[in-house]
């Protein structure tokens, strides 16, 4: 019988050290596609590896000995002894393992849920396995309800819909503000990570310029550069208040770069327009007194962090519903998988009914070669109709039965009546092969 394995380790059971091992060499999924390829235990085989997870998900009828040198491949991958990864490995089988993979490819497993990379991954290795031709009938079939499940999930839930790190929290308020970010001007300043991510994400929603202010001119250059922006002096900074719409700050300043009598000369000359300011410092960068002014808007990063709890919090709603997705498509892909058992069977009966069309044709082709070409296509489908016709009901019959106790009966019984013993070993090899 086939199963569907997946084993593997994640940032929650194994350390960045181990994950490292298994996932530093761009090329190891490559060879491990290699290497399952070879294994006699392994039917199909896909190796997924990203910063937080590496995985193998395969197809075998040997299940025992397959898990068994999966893992030895992984430890080899890593270049460490089986002892080492076993305790940081989970191992998944069938219905766990389906839905292990939806889950996965939906972000339900994610560190961060809801976030949309994992899903450009599994199709990155999708991809791989593809080209390597590890990837057979049930793995074409799992991968595709797998995307099916992840589109389900994002367009029927909100669980991508809030911000959950906080520099995307932070263009989402901007948006709040603005309604539309198009055309508004941002100053930058400082250089800090958290910043320079705000600017990108401000950048992906069509700001039309961006200006960098540091204390060293020359990191000023650097960042700017980054953005396709303007580097400006600290000294500047007074007179860029009046022309720029949103201000992000990343200083590691110990007292305040903007104070509040700065930001409310900068006012007189703004004709009532509205400035927006993330502070991700700490300590903080900008004066607390200046969200006092009017048509001012300050968030800090405790703001900013509130917004995150709030936005996961939803997030970890809406993925109960998403749970509900892939609980449902688990069971519509456990569904198609039982009928695999009946699949050769049917493809031979099929099979043995066109090899009886084909050579009655042929003892009546001194008949069927007196008519016009319309004629002879008229004939051939109306037999070919009437055999698909008498074919229906028992086909429908053996799939309905797949999955239960009572199927192999139903099937030993189809194989005596139609004589197919001898074609279903041949159908049963050209669907493992996926030809």
């Amino acid at each position: 019988m086939l199963r569907i394995i997946a084993i593997g380790m994640n940032h929650e059971t194994a350390p960045v050290e181990l994950r490292e091992c298994l996932g530093g060499d761009a090329d190891n999924p490559r060879k491990a596609l290699t290497w399952m390829r070879n294994l006699e235990v392994v039917r199909e085989g896909l190796f997924l590896s990203t910063c937080n997870r590496v995985e193998a998900i395969f197809v075998s009828d040997e299940a025992d000995a397959a898990k068994e040198s999966v893992i030895l491949l992984m430890a080899r991958l890593g270049g460490g002894q089986t002892g080492d990864f076993l305790p940081c490995l989970y191992v998944l089988e069938d219905r766990d393992a389906v839905r292990h993979i939806f889950n996965v490819a939906s972000s339900l497993d994610s560190m961060v849920v809801g976030e949309p990379q994992i899903l450009g991954q599994i199709k990155e290795a999708y991809a791989l396995a593809t080209r390597e031709k590890t990837s057979g009938v049930i793995l074409n079939r799992l991968m595709h309800r797998a995307f099916h499940v992840a589109k389900r999930v994002r367009s029927e839930t909100g669980i991508c819909g809030a911000a959950v790190s906080i520099s995307y929290a932070a263009v989402e308020l901007a948006r709040k503000i603005f309604h539309v970010l198009e055309g508004k001007k941002v100053l930058l300043v400082g250089a800090g990570e958290m910043a320079e991510l705000a600017a990108r994400h401000l950048l992906a929603h069509d700001v039309s310029s961006l200006k960098v202010a540091n204390r060293t001119f020359e990191r000023a250059v650097e960042v700017a550069g980054h953005f396709k922006g303007v580097p400006v002096s600290f000294d500047e900074i007074d007179s860029e208040l009046p022309n720029v719409d949103i201000v992000i700050t990343s200083t590691a300043s110990p007292g305040y770069v903007i104070t509040r009598d700065q930001v409310k000369h900068s006012l007189r000359k703004r004709r009532n327009r509205p400035l927006f300011f993330i502070d991700i410092a700490v300590p903080r960068d900008v004066e607390p007194q200046v969200h006092d002014l009017s048509n001012v808007y300050l968030y800090d990063i405790d703001d900013l962090k509130g917004v995150v709890a709030l936005n996961l919090a939803q997030r970890k709603e809406e993925a109960v519903k998403a749970s509900r997705i892939v609980e449902e498509e688990v069971g519509k892909f456990e569904k198609w998988l039982k009928t695999l058992a009946v699949v050769p069977t049917i493809v031979s009966l099929q099979d043995k009914a066109e090899s009886i069309i084909q050579a009655e044709f042929y003892k009546s082709r001194s008949a069927l070669d007196q008519l016009a070409p319309a004629q002879h296509e008229a004939v051939e489908t109306l037999v070919r109709s009437i055999v698909e016709k008498v074919l229906n009901d028992p086909i429908v019959f053996l799939k309905e039965r797949a999955g239960r106790p009572t199927v192999n009966t139903y099937l030993d019984l189809t194989k005596r009546l139609f004589q197919l013993n001898g074609m279903e070993t041949e159908a049963r090899g050209e669907m493992e092969h996926g030809e």
